[in-house]
């Protein structure tokens, strides 16, 4: 479950789109208010507002948001529970307070609206209340039995390794299954095994790296394994490529259509490889 909070002025029109009935809004909370409009709402938070003329930001806006899969679970009553137990965490008791559920989409999320001043004229301090408001929602997906954002983030992490070995198994496959002799080769090639390469070109036309789309993943080739940067790929496969290099001082080659250059940097990479696996065979070009 995810939490999010900052401190607003433009009270009415966050309760407007808090209340929007297009988003098959519901209150599921409601504290020391009586009024039955977004208009009649905000005047009761600034009777109480006009008692503190130091705080501009006078009103807490939070949302919190269940997976996908919790929210499908989750009744008006278990909502109200959330919310009450959030207002607990954040220690924001005995003020002023309004919660919406947004139900048109699958994923449903809690709008909650708070007078960040109290009966007594004094504002809630608001120092780190966006990390402060995640803390809330962790303490309290935890006490209910919800996935919490921890557990949601080791889940895409454990499926982030398993995307890596599986591009990077695809890449082994593709360097022993044909026969490159070009970093444009290397593109069509792994495109036939599954995987997308995207060169990542900049303002002056020069090839930076390759990002790598798969299953929905758009990765860079460092974020998948060291050997996967351009560098070490052109390393690999630097044959027709490298001599052209060395012989005409091109640095300059064709990848997906285009004509684009390599980086200096890239290039003297290649090239010294090049030179250093030369020595190692006693081949001269």
């Amino acid at each position: 479950m995810i939490g999010k909070g900052k401190s607003i002025s433009h009270t009415k029109a966050s309760m407007s789109y808090g209340w929007d009935q297009e988003k098959d809004a519901e209150i599921v909370l409601k504290e020391f208010l009586y009024g039955d409009s977004p208009a009649e709402i905000t005047k009761e938070f600034k009777m109480l507002q006009d008692q503190n003329h130091n705080c501009t930001k006078n009103t807490l806006s939070f949302i919190i948001s269940p997976t996908i899969e919790d929210g499908k679970r989750l009744e008006s009553k278990d909502l109200n529970e959330i919310t009450k137990r959030f207002i607990n965490e954040m220690k924001l008791g005995e003020r002023q307070a309004i919660a919406f559920v947004h139900k048109d989409k699958e994923h449903r999320h809690i709008h909650l609206y708070v007078n960040r001043i109290d009966f007594n004229g004094v504002a809630y301090n608001d120092s780190f209340i966006g990390k402060r408001s995640q803390l809330a929602a962790e303490k309290v997906a935890e006490k209910m039995g919800l996935t919490t954002v921890k557990q949601v983030q080791f889940e895409k992490e454990f499926n982030l390794r398993e995307i890596r070995s599986e591009i990077k198994r695809r890449h082994d496959v593709t360097m022993k299954q044909f026969n490159l002799k070009s970093l444009d080769d290397y593109v069509k090639c792994m495109q036939v095994n599954g995987v997308k390469v995207i060169p990542t070109i900049n303002n002056q036309n020069k090839l930076q790296g390759f990002r790598f789309k798969f299953d929905g993943h758009n990765l860079k080739g460092s974020e998948i394994h060291r050997n996967m940067s351009v560098g070490n790929i052109g390393k690999q496969i630097s044959g027709l490529q490298g001599k052209s290099i060395l012989k005409e001082n091109n640095v300059s080659i064709k990848l997906a259509g285009k004509v684009v250059d390599l980086t200096p940097s890239l290039a003297l990479k290649i090239t010294k490889f090049i030179i250093k696996k030369a020595i190692q065979k006693g081949i001269s070009y």
